[in-house]
């Protein structure tokens, strides 16, 4: 039986201890875990039995394993037996406890465990409580160990790799805390069979097994199918297990692993990051996640040993460290305080900048990307945009190929709805998914895309959606003056061909980068005549102003009866000539936004979230939509970040945007044209059309009499509407 911690080495301990005391990263990481973890030992020990999923019970088992995982470390560093003393004296509760009770009387949709009301929680327990007992083992008589050793460690290892079997190599975040639990249990307790079970799979045939699961999982860009936030989620047993591989296994050459996969996924989560730090609410997600969580500091730690360069850790690594101002308690985390501390004495650490990053999706990148794109405006603040148009995302997927999210002045202006769970709060469902994550979060009009005929993609069919993807057609970020991004999705919807084109426009005279958007839909290979299309916006805030008649609805009824749009209510809504226009103060900002149909038959329509909805479980929000009926059409929008407003000192700046109108020229096959008018400029964007073009594709479109003719994906022309007045200006 192995006695030895399974992370730390007796001279990397030594290092630690040396940290003690000091204003370095480390010496405050280790100050403020001390800090938690004496103020927990101050409570008497407990170990519940069964409760409600995100309950009292649920959570205590959680902070016993969190903070048993972290005195087991400071007994070492420390050299206190008094946090060695908490570990044992709570391991030899649950050995007294754990084989008295039944599994769970509490059902998910996974199987139970003895603790929890799903296993996942028993692979967390157990991955961190084993590194706890392998960091006090020595100070345990024979006889305590056996008693923890057979009354609980291999009781849980029979229970997932034997009782549930099936459930062990499951390609899933569920499946990488397995066998990181049951990987780090086995080393434990010297069985060093079920390291090898846990690195290669039940049967040893590379269809499970933790080296199956950051093959498939992860793309060749890093990126995690099911976004940020189950990334963040599944970051932290994936570092902690490849450290554990690295030290135990070296063979294997886990960071190397497919050509390094563990660092390019723990880039890739990083620059999916709002300038903010948080993450977008991509697929089931919180809107609040951010890179302070503790599973992304292990990340950065890890990825500052392992992959930093020639020249030490990055700027940009150093940038996340600053925002997380803490570092994991491990020899990786004190690799990057003592970079950190090198770099401070220096100069001073910057905030993070992500460049712009297309992260393709799949075993082998082939099924579609996600897109971040990133601009700076004259005064510094980064506007960031992102649009979806990869896998589904499995069972944590929401139907929203092409929705796109936009981000700056440090808020969410086009908005995710997010999850809908409110987590940990046991009245509402023990804190899991409710009801209406399917019935709403998920569909498509929760989000910033076209809802087809009132209908989901995909039909709401997680199977159909698995099955398809988006298919990238450009990813451009290297002008100064326009960054954009384009992809089809044609099989989301039977009988329609789906486009989208969104640029970034750096324009002299607007304060911001202008958002452009472009979104064509074409029903001609099987979805002949007269359909629906509803281009959705979830903003937040007041509405300032509109350019169109629009009546408020007395009676509030809902905007229909399925697929999400029986929780919208219709709260007002106009007829539209030409170009809408819906401008709206969110916090300290004015935003405009100006859009058009390719049809002359649009409408507008103000919604707000919450309908059919009896037990408040849905947050009221808002939304417009842009509605237009045809067999094809191309809907085209501005949206303008401008101006400034103050309610203490009663000011407001630039309340009115500078672009005046957007108008739709035209489109085909071929590409379309869009011509946006400003104050001072009249901008006309080329887009092509063709899913096979290239950078040397030449376009020739006539319309109107004009022909309009360029090279490549797109082009932009920019004329001075009054050159000479201009001119007498500067």
């Amino acid at each position: 039986m192995m006695t030895q911690p399974i992370l730390l080495t007796d001279s990397e301990i030594e290092l630690l201890h040396k940290e003690l005391g000091t204003d370095t990263l480390m010496g405050k990481t280790i100050t403020a875990n001390q800090k938690d973890v004496e103020a927990f030992m101050q409570l008497p020990l407990d170990v519940p039995g069964h409760g409600e999923a995100g309950g009292y019970e649920h959570n205590r088992h959680k902070q016993n394993y969190t903070y048993m995982n972290l005195a087991g470390r400071l007994f070492l560093i420390t050299k206190d037996d008094k946090y060695a003393a908490f570990v044992r004296e709570l391991l030899a509760l649950y050995a007294e406890k754990y084989l008295t009770f039944d599994f769970h009387v509490q059902k998910n949709t996974n199987p139970t465990g003895r603790l929890f009301h799903q296993i996942l929680n028993e692979h967390c327990w157990l991955m961190f409580t084993s590194l706890a007992y392998s960091c006090v083992a020595s100070t345990m008589s024979e006889e305590e160990r056996q008693a923890v050793v057979e009354r609980i460690f291999e009781p849980m290892l029979d229970m997932f790799t034997v009782k549930y079997a099936h459930d062990f190599d499951r390609i899933h975040n569920h499946g990488i805390w397995a066998v990181a639990a049951v990987g780090i249990c086995g080393l434990a307790l010297g069985k060093r069979e079920y390291l090898e079970m846990s690195v290669y799979g039940l049967d040893r045939n590379d269809t499970g097994g933790f080296l199956a699961q950051i093959s498939q999982l992860f793309a060749p860009s890093g990126y995690y199918m099911e976004g940020p936030y189950y990334h963040r989620y599944a970051i932290r047993p994936t570092c902690v297990f490849a450290e554990v591989i690295h030290r135990h296994m070296p063979e294997v050459d886990i960071y190397n692993y497919k050509n390094g996969v563990i660092g390019n996924t723990v880039q890739a989560l990083l620059s999916t990051a709002y300038p903010n730090g948080e993450f977008p609410a991509m697929n089931d997600a919180s809107r609040t996640m951010g890179i302070t969580d503790m599973g992304v500091q292990v990340a950065v730690s890890v990825y500052s040993k392992h992959y930093a360069s020639e020249n030490g850790v990055d700027q940009n690594i150093l940038g996340m460290a600053k925002i997380q101002d803490a570092v994991w308690m491990h020899p990786c985390g004190l690799e990057l305080s003592n970079a950190y501390k090198a770099a401070s004495a220096e100069q001073e650490i910057g905030m993070p900048f992500w460049p712009s990053v297309e992260l393709n999706e799949g075993p082998e990148g082939h099924s579609g990307a996600q897109g971040f794109i990133r601009m700076q405006d004259k005064k510094g603040d980064v506007s960031q945009l992102v649009m979806n148009y990869g896998q589904h995302g499995m069972g944590h997927g929401n139907f929203d190929t092409l929705g796109i999210t936009f981000f700056n002045r440090g808020q969410e202006v086009l908005r995710e709805y997010g999850f809908c769970r409110w987590v940990n709060v046991e009245p509402k469902f023990g804190g899991r998914y409710l009801d209406e994550n399917k019935s709403y979060a998920r569909q498509t009009i929760a989000h910033n895309a076209v809802t087809i005929d009132e209908q989901c993609q995909n039909n709401f069919d997680v199977d159909r959606a698995d099955s398809v993807h988006g298919l990238p057609h450009f990813f451009k970020v290297e002008d100064t003056a326009i960054n954009g991004m384009s992809a089809f999705a044609n099989d989301h919807y039977q009988g329609f061909n789906m486009q989208r084109s969104v640029f970034m426009l750096n324009l002299e005279e607007l304060e911001s980068p202008l958002l452009l958007d472009l979104y064509r839909l074409d029903s001609t290979k099987g979805g002949e005549g007269e359909h629906q299309y509803d281009y959705s916006h979830q903003y937040e805030g007041q509405i300032v102003r509109t350019n169109f008649e629009y009546v408020a609805n007395k009676e509030l009824n809902t905007l229909g009866n399925d697929f999400g749009y029986q929780h919208l209510w219709n709260v007002a809504s106009g007829e539209v000539n030409g170009t809408a226009l819906v401008s709206w103060l969110q916090n300290n900002t004015y935003y405009t936004w100006l859009g058009a149909s390719s049809n002359d038959n649009a409408e507008i329509i103000f919604t707000r979230s919450g309908a059919n909805d009896p037990s408040f479980n849905l947050r009221s929000e808002p939304a417009f939509i842009l509605r237009s009926k045809g067999e094809s059409t191309l809907f085209a929008s501005v949206l303008e970040t401008h101006g400034y407003f103050n309610e203490e000192f009663e000011q407001s700046v630039s309340a009115r945007g500078e672009v005046q109108n957007i108008e739709v020229i035209g489109h085909s096959a071929m590409g379309s044209v869009i011509e946006i008018t400003t104050k001072k400029s009249r901008v006309t964007v080329m887009i092509s059309n063709q899913i096979d073009a290239t950078d040397t594709t030449e376009h020739n479109i006539e319309l109107n009499d004009k022909t309009y003719s360029w090279t490549g994906f797109y082009s932009l022309e920019v004329n001075l509407i009054n050159p000479m007045s201009a001119e007498l200006e500067k």
